[in-house]
């Protein structure tokens, strides 16, 4: 039985019955529709839209693999872990967080909670932090996976609403005079890598006039099969214009480049092992870099930061529109209607799904109050980028999608937003050592 079936409508789009689903007929429905999702997400998913009545459509599963990657969700970090000294119910908040939470730092402005660390420079003004690795697309296209990690993180910055004005990164490869004939099949050598990180960096940085103040590089055997990759941004901001105040009746504005095929399950690309077939299979995962349009929306997010227009920012990086758009709606308590035929797209033919799911570059998400609306629109006119309002954030606690005049995905956002906790076992035990 084949429980993925295409509709009627006039363009891709389909359906999947989860009704009585066997584990081998869940795998199979992740294939089909080259999901990441592990089986146990599968039943989770299987058995909301059971309790539902109703079959899924292929935008609601991509959504779901977006929202629960470990790029987006972070689940390992999140997750259980049984130690033989007891269950760590969370790395992150067990021993990051909970420091914060019991010390309570009063320049620590606002910490695990957006898009950049903020810590506090004045009473007035705020430092916007930012890193973030970028290893695998790195591995795969040297010079464009470095460049996009770094367009991602100045992105970040620009979704606190802050101002980017410093660089950072920490780059680790091989020995750049590793030998060839040892080199695993598929992985390229450690110069080529080495050469083409930095280009990538530094030709990104360069074009949108954002200076590079420091960083270290790192070359040991270990990093052969494996670069790693971290790209870092800290801005500026005035404590008053950091705007967290999205409300029913604001307008969802995506701003910045066209959306095409480039990107697509870059967050689920991200956490799989690099074979010798990944430079095949996964080179559309990889997103094109555009510094230049980058810049053009850096200055007008500046001005709407200045003169506080908007109720609300997130980039457009991993998971695309569907994160961006779910994420703000979740985090505000509040449901979202979106329009995506009106998205600007690089090729004509998308299907709804990839439309939604693309991670192309250089595009941030802005929620903004209706009496504000115009003034938005033609500061980012004025700067010579496209800015689209998809839709208005609503009570439903709902993502309606839309594509010409067909609803084709409905999502419950508290159920996209709370899947099975990750549970993992380990047996390793801290060594035991004396003082000297």
């Amino acid at each position: 039985m084949n429980r993925v079936k295409e509709t009627d409508l006039p363009f891709s789009h389909h359906t999947i019955d989860f009704m009585n689903a066997s584990d081998e007929e869940l795998v199979d429905i992740r294939k089909q529709l080259g999901l990441g999702l592990t089986l146990d997400e599968l039943r989770y998913i299987r058995d909301h839209y059971i309790l539902r009545e109703r079959k899924a459509t292929d935008i609601e599963l991509q959504t779901f693999d977006q929202a629960m990657s470990e790029h987006c969700s972070h689940k390992t970090f999140a997750g259980v872990i049984e130690t033989p000294e007891g269950k760590v119910d969370g790395l992150l908040k067990t021993y990051f967080k909970s420091l914060i939470d019991e010390l309570e730092p009063e320049w620590c402005f606002s910490v695990f909670e957006d898009n950049a660390g903020m810590v506090d420079l004045t009473d007035d003004v705020t430092i916007a932090i930012k890193v973030e690795t970028h290893n695998h697309p790195s591995a795969i296209e040297p010079f464009g996976g470095a460049a996009t990690g770094l367009g991602g993180v100045i992105r970040d910055i620009m979704g606190v609403w802050a101002n980017p004005i410093a660089n950072t990164d920490v780059i680790c490869f091989g020995p750049l005079d590793y030998s060839y004939e040892k080199l695993p099949d598929g992985v390229k050598h450690p110069k080529f890598l080495f050469n083409g990180v930095v280009d990538g960096i530094g030709s990104y940085g360069n074009s949108i006039g954002i200076p590079t103040v420091n960083g270290a590089t790192v070359f040991d055997e270990d990093y052969t099969g494996n670069v790693l990759v971290y790209a870092g941004c800290i801005g500026v901001l005035p404590k008053d214009q950091y705007k967290t105040e999205v409300k029913s009746g604001d307008y969802v504005v995506l701003v910045g480049g066209k959306t095409g095929r480039d990107g697509i399950h870059g967050v689920t690309f991200a956490s799989v092992e690099l074979t010798e077939e990944s430079e095949e299979t996964s080179r559309s995962a990889v997103q094109i870099a555009n510094p230049i349009e980058e810049e053009k929306v850096k200055r007008a997010i500046k001005q709407i930061s200045d003169k506080k227009l908007g109720s609300g920012i997130t980039d457009i990086g991993g998971g695309g529109i569907s994160c961006g758009v779910c994420e703000t709606a979740d985090r505000y308590g509040l449901g979202v209607e979106v329009y995506l035929d009106r998205i600007p797209l690089k090729a004509s033919d998308m299907a709804p799904w990839e439309i939604w799911i693309s991670e192309s570059q250089e595009r941030m998400l802005l929620a903004v109050p209706p009496d504000n609306l115009e003034e938005v629109l033609q500061i980012f006119s004025d700067e010579q980028v496209e800015a689209t309002v998809l839709g208005k954030y609503n009570e439903t606690r709902h993502a309606d999608l839309f594509y010409n005049g067909e609803n084709v995905g409905r999502l419950v956002l508290e159920s996209l937003f709370n899947p099975p906790r990750l549970q993992r076992s380990i047996s390793w035990k801290p060594e035991h050592r004396s003082d000297p």
